[in-house]
């Protein structure tokens, strides 16, 4: 929506826009806060506005950029990486798996209300979690979103709680348990980049054959590090609880644990 209040001739250079906005109109027109938008330039996602004394006047290139900031966004895209892509910071080949990525964190998402409201968890605790890193939530237009399997993750976590761990005991451990999970995560992020991505760039192919080996590796690896980082804490934990009930356990509990279907599947018994 074109401003009702244009600079004044003299104001506009002959290569100024023809199409100009306050910062209240862009947001009408992209159906956006002023908010949302001052956030978006603190975060460069956004080219400076033209500005004459106190007033910033926006133009069209600022509605498609904000039209493809929300594609990405709904791409599942972090906006750090938005910007990079952008700006044309990220290499050709890096895009396409940079996107794999994000397709699988844009998952279904949920507002935070909802979250509380679908897993019976109060706002506080949500928060709390979410500022030791161990939900993961995301901010689109301004509003802060998380994974609906969060919900899942919650409920799991009010169910340890119904048992009677203390809040603070378990959140102590997914906390320890999160930070050496971000440790080999990233070791195995930096194997990855160092014997598949790196030594790819050097070889004779395109960027769009680069791109595509490149996802395809990745979406191998990513099932299998998952299923194998899973089964051997299952393996692990499963072990060292029957070897803690070996020693401090009573009969009674010992064979109940024994009788277990699949208890172990290494075959330990």
């Amino acid at each position: 929506m074109a401003t009702s209040n244009p600079t004044s001739p003299d104001q506009i250079s002959p290569s100024a826009p023809r199409a100009e906005f306050r910062v209240e109109d862009l947001a009408l027109a992209t159906d956006l806060s002023v908010d949302t938008i001052r956030f978006y330039q603190k975060r460069r996602l956004l080219p400076p506005p033209r500005r004459v004394g106190r007033v910033a006047w926006y133009s069209d290139e600022h509605i498609a950029r904000i039209a493809r900031i929300r594609e990405l966004q709904d791409r599942g895209l972090s906006l750090a990486l938005i910007r990079r892509l952008l700006d044309g910071e990220l290499n050709p080949t890096d895009a396409p798996l940079a996107e794999a990525v994000a397709s699988e964190v844009a998952s279904e998402v949920i507002t935070r209300d909802e979250l509380a409201r679908r897993t019976g968890v109060p706002d506080a605790i949500i928060e709390t979690i979410a500022k030791q890193g161990l939900l993961k939530s995301q901010i689109r237009d301004g509003v802060e979103y998380f994974s609906a399997s969060d919900i899942t993750t919650l409920s799991a976590g009010v169910r340890l709680l119904e048992i009677g761990l203390p809040f603070p005991v378990l959140l102590d451990l997914a906390q320890r348990q999160h930070e050496m999970t971000q440790t080999i995560a990233r070791d195995a992020v930096e194997i990855f980049d160092e014997y598949v991505r790196i030594p790819l760039q050097e070889k004779n192919l395109s960027d769009s054959e680069r791109a595509e080996v490149l996802v395809e590796a990745f979406r191998m690896l990513l099932p299998t590090a998952t299923m194998l980082v899973a089964q051997h804490f299952r393996d692990v934990l499963l072990t060292t609880a029957q070897e803690h009930l070996e020693a401090v356990g009573e009969s009674a509990e010992l064979s109940a644990a024994v009788d277990e279907p699949n208890w172990n599947r290494s075959g330990t018994r």
